[in-house]
């Protein structure tokens, strides 16, 4: 098993579409990137952590592999607004890969290459690929998020659409 850690944004969104990818295992909320050990939501949200919300996605690279979900990754966020996802801002979600070996490096380094070259996006890519350090666990409530409040209108709004794009887009990938 290999992990991967990446940060693109609000961590309930991500959540929902990274669960359903074939060959992924585990996927948590948490935070990642800042410098306060063992933060707490409230302080990440209020932008004092210097953390970004991330997920630890725990894959099975014989089904999936660090370029498949660095593709998903950049197709399934913006990942050229600093600090910013949507209605979302603040250093919390900017779009990031912690990279956890110079495997991972290179090939975070390469598709962000290729993405910016193909032209997908209209405005430069602003990912950040940082190297892991350190990941703190989100609280529990924050875990399958989008499967426990799915009418919410959080959910209906703004993760509902999200995943509608990805299945289509990703419809062979899907468990």
């Amino acid at each position: 098993m290999k992990t991967a850690i990446l940060g693109n944004g609000c961590f309930w969104c991500t959540e929902a579409v990274f669960k359903r990818l074939k060959g992924v295992v585990s996927v948590v909320p948490g935070f990642s990137g800042g410098t306060i050990k063992n933060p707490a939501y409230r302080e990440v949200i209020a932008g004092r952590t210097g953390h970004a919300e991330v997920l630890k996605i725990v894959y099975d690279e014989t089904i999936i592999d660090f370029k498949k979900l660095l593709t998903v990754f950049f197709e399934t966020h913006d990942p050229t607004t600093l600090n910013r996802q949507g209605n979302d801002i603040g250093t919390q979600y900017r779009s990031a890969i912690f990279y956890q070996d110079e495997n991972q490096k290179s090939i975070a380094e390469t598709i962000l290459n290729d993405f910016t070259n193909s032209g997908v996006f209209e405005n430069p890519i602003v990912t950040e690929i940082t190297k892991f350090v350190a990941f703190y666990e989100a609280e529990n409530y924050h875990h399958d998020y989008f499967e426990s409040h799915q009418h919410e209108p959080y959910c209906n709004l703004v993760i509902n659409p999200k995943l509608k794009k990805f299945v289509a887009k990703f419809q062979d990938d899907l468990k």
